[in-house]
């Protein structure tokens, strides 16, 4: 006699089904072979059949009779050799459902999942992927589905589907280290279809995509589960996950298929997919399936990525890297009286939030924080030759929040720092993933050196700093006799003169507005108006510029109305079509179609989605007149389909679309620029474009009564002010901190 749980519950004597009556009986039946061979007790039995409040008086009585029946039902069958062996029993103080475990699908799926597992931690990537794809094969659906269907909810079913996943991640990383990423490809994405938090599958995805040579899908990937890791929980994606698109930005060589296999996020085989937690805590009384063996323990890593979190010894890693070195000193004034050294210790965690919040900003690591020293290494996991120029900026931008903290009237308004940055060769030390290193190095001692008793406000540096950052950063020496440097501030005087300086401000906005799009995902249109010469196209290519340079950076797509289209010109929405396909102009037609097909399918998952729209949005990309593109389909159905196009790739990945020259367009362009805040629905998509006078000419109305929309006028003599710009960006963080705490 065979017992299948994994789907609709069945029994089977001799490949023919027994039928098992009524929903009580099979529900009693299902619930002892979850606990095969262990003795239910009668009240944990009732609780599973029946809710604490909708128990009948003779609840005791059909159980009972539930238990009778289901004893002569497995009684009768007598084809199977193995039936002897089964039998209900009673056994004090409940119920015992005694079976050949290898006879339950169940118990055969967790047998072969630990072999598999075992194989897997060995460093036998093709015996586990064997193993473990066996053990998926026995599943026809949802834990105990008929049952399911008929409203019963166990934790214990829970807990099965739970591991089913874990399983198939397991699966995944087995055949991704067997090179198979085209193979699987397709059930990760499934997966991370349906289960949008597991950070441990979505990086599965990420790599599986980077190693077929999508890389902007693996990108894309991490946009969407940040993004719905931030609408859901408030979280920003684990530290692995994070560590895992930097490596793709930076195209890792570690990451290809001749490598050595990568482990993504610190997840053992079995791990709950979490990324950063180990499942089995010390309380549990639990030990780990499978502990990988010592060669697995030696393997050399690159730095930032996690250690196996089956690993019980936690070996230390020491290695050297060239770092920009940050140190900021926090100087408070409380009041006196009994409260005062509260108020103190208040301000100063308020301030050292601050400066973990800019010091991330501009991609630096803050390592340590004592009494009112924070000190911060720029560089720690991806060396970059401008981890100097970055510390620095760091450094005024932590400053010069201050500054505006005390303006406003925040908790900080008696806050002030000084800084010093150096930079140089430290020696790193780690004990196990997601712990701060332990730093030595002269550089460090020298950031001390510099910070001494300078006056607040002030920015020194080494003079090796001053020279690697010059070119972004003004400075002034601090005395002759010493060979530091004073920062006074970032650096506006370059080629193009005072007009750079001029847009510093706009460009603040502009980014400002971004961040907050991101964190909103709500859409949001910026017009850019000024005369010509007034540097609107420059602000658009520096923001453009900025944006992709971002950890967190959206899509950018850039395009530009020609001064001589036709009143029913689509140049500009087919430019930004097929750059997002990245689609190129020297593509022939069957490359260009059949890279629109494969962005179409990705975003719509049916098929009749897919035909709707293939031919609208062709006709934006295909050669031709466009009487010849357009056929019997109508430019504003195009355009629908369009911003419909626009939303759905926002939802997967914030996206920002760039516009020059926005007055040159066609009336048709323009409405649909127009309706992409209001009709694109909730997602990151920014819209900024550029516009001379003779757009509000065409449109008195642009954008009015809009909700999300603003407008920046380059021309305008009452120019928006560094303090009003400080209101505007702490109002719209304030703004923020509310929305959050009331989500």
């Amino acid at each position: 006699m065979q017992f299948r749980l994994l789907g609709p519950m069945e029994v089977l004597d001799n490949d023919s089904t027994v039928g098992l009556g009524g929903i009580k009986q099979r529900a009693t039946l299902g619930f002892l072979l979850l606990q095969a061979n262990k003795v239910v007790p009668t009240s944990r039995l009732l609780n599973a059949l029946w809710d604490v409040d909708d128990a009948p008086v003779t609840a005791r009585k059909i159980l009972q009779n539930a238990v009778y029946g289901l004893r002569g039902v497995l009684s009768s069958a007598h084809g199977s050799s193995g039936a002897a062996g089964t039998a209900l029993l009673t056994r004090p103080p409940g119920y015992m459902m005694r079976v050949d475990p290898e006879r339950v699908d169940l118990h055969l799926f967790h047998t072969w999942v630990g072999q598999g597992r075992e194989k897997l931690a060995e460093g036998l990537p093709e015996q586990a992927a064997a193993l473990l794809r066996d053990a998926l094969a026995l599943w026809r659906g949802p834990v105990l589905a008929d049952l399911v269907e008929k409203g019963v909810v166990w934790p214990e079913l829970a807990a099965v589907e739970n591991t089913r996943l874990d399983v198939m991640e397991d699966y995944a990383e087995a055949q991704l280290a067997c090179g198979r990423h085209h193979e699987i490809l397709a059930e990760l994405e499934t997966m991370v279809r349906a289960e949008p938090l597991r950070e441990r599958s979505c990086g599965q995805l990420m790599l599986a995509l980077y190693r077929c040579g999508r890389q902007a899908d693996a990108l894309t990937v991490y946009s969407r589960v940040r993004a719905v890791l931030v609408d859901s929980l408030g979280l920003e994606p684990g530290r692995g996950l994070q560590r895992l698109q930097q490596r793709v930005l930076a195209q890792d060589p570690e990451l290809a298929v001749d490598r050595a296999p990568v482990r993504l996020l610190g997840s053992a085989p079995g791990g709950d997919g979490a990324g950063e937690r180990v499942r089995l805590t010390a309380s549990s009384g639990a030990t780990p399936a499978h502990t990988p063996p010592p060669a697995v323990a030696q393997t050399s890593r690159p730095t930032g990525e996690a250690p196996d979190a089956g690993v019980a010894e936690r070996r230390t890693i020491r290695e050297r890297c060239q770092v920009g070195v940050l140190a900021v000193r926090t100087c408070v004034a409380s009041g006196r009286g009994e409260d005062a050294d509260r108020e103190r210790d208040d301000l100063l965690d308020g301030a050292a939030l601050l400066v973990r919040e800019q010091v991330e900003r501009f991609g630096g690591t803050v390592t340590a924080s004592v009494g009112s020293v924070s000190v911060a290494l720029f560089g720690l996991d991806d060396p970059h030759e401008d981890d100097a120029r970055q510390a620095v900026l760091a450094a005024l931008a932590i400053r010069d929040a201050l500054d505006a903290a005390a303006g406003t009237g925040a908790k900080t308004e008696r806050s002030t720092a000084h800084a010093a940055v150096t930079m140089g060769e430290v020696l790193l030390r780690r004990r196990g993933w997601g712990e701060a290193p332990i730093v030595v190095g002269g550089a460090l001692d020298e950031s001390q050196k510099l910070l001494g008793d300078e006056p607040a406000g002030e920015v020194r540096v080494s003079d090796a700093v001053r020279r690697a950052s010059e070119h972004a950063v003004r400075y002034r020496r601090r005395d002759t006799h010493s060979g530091s440097w004073l920062a006074l501030g970032v650096r506006t005087d370059g080629h193009d003169g005072a007009e750079s300086a001029d847009l510093t401000v706009e460009l603040d906005v502009l980014r400002g507005l971004l961040k907050r799009t991101q964190h909103r995902a709500v859409p949001h249109l910026v017009t850019v108006l000024g005369e010509a010469g007034t540097g609107r196209s420059r602000l658009l290519g520096e923001f453009g510029q900025w944006a992709v340079e971002q950890a967190d950076a959206p899509l950018v797509l850039t395009a530009r109305a020609l001064a001589d289209c036709d009143h029913l010109s689509l140049n500009v929405p087919g430019h930004l079509l097929a750059s997002y396909c990245g689609i190129t102009p020297e593509d022939d037609e069957t490359t260009a179609l059949a890279a629109l097909e494969r962005e179409i399918r990705t975003l719509y998952l049916s098929d009749p989605a897919v035909e709707q729209r293939l031919p609208r949005l062709w006709a934006l990309i295909a050669r031709g007149g466009l009487d010849a593109r357009l056929g019997p389909l109508y430019p504003r159905d195009v355009l629908e389909s369009w911003r419909d196009f626009l939303q759905e790739a926002a939802q997967r990945r914030p996206l920002v679309l760039c516009v020059d020259d926005l007055h040159h367009a066609s009336d048709t362009v323009l409405d649909a620029v127009e309706d992409l805040a209001e009709s694109a629905g909730a997602g990151p998509l920014l819209v900024v474009v550029s516009a001379g006078p003779d757009l509000l000419a065409r449109r008195p109305s642009w954008a009015g009564g809009q909700s999300h929309t603003t407008t920046v006028t380059l021309d305008r003599p009452e120019r928006l002010t560094n303090e009003q710009l400080v209101e505007f960006l702490l109002s719209a963080t304030r703004s923020e901190g509310s929305q959050s705490m009331s989500g």
